[in-house]
């Protein structure tokens, strides 16, 4: 299914909902710091699995600690639900794991 672009109303709305998340043009980003590697890529495991059932991939970086996070919707052109949906479901992977 064809995701729609959210208009500035919509997108607003759902950073308001996500105040961790920073607007980076058509996309979002998020810098994530646990306490140890396997916490790190536990994270990620966790966030890879609700990717794949979103069937909605980030762009994401790694170094030990840090994961670092971009979402957007390229075949939207940019930010729809989508993205919104897998920041959520990043949050509570990420949640009782964060530095």
């Amino acid at each position: 299914m064809k995701q729609e672009k959210l208009d500035e109303a919509a997108l607003a709305e759902a950073l308001g909902r996500h105040p961790d998340w920073v607007r980076d043009g058509d996309a979002i980003r998020r810098s994530f710091k646990f306490r140890t590697f396997v916490q790190a890529f536990g994270f990620m495991t966790e966030g890879a699995l609700a990717a794949e059932k979103l069937n909605h991939h980030p762009e994401w970086f790694n170094v030990y600690n840090r994961v670092d996070v971009r979402l957007t919707t390229h075949d939207a052109g940019g930010l729809t639900d989508l993205d919104f949906k897998l920041a959520a479901a990043m949050e509570k992977a990420a949640a009782g794991r964060l530095a």
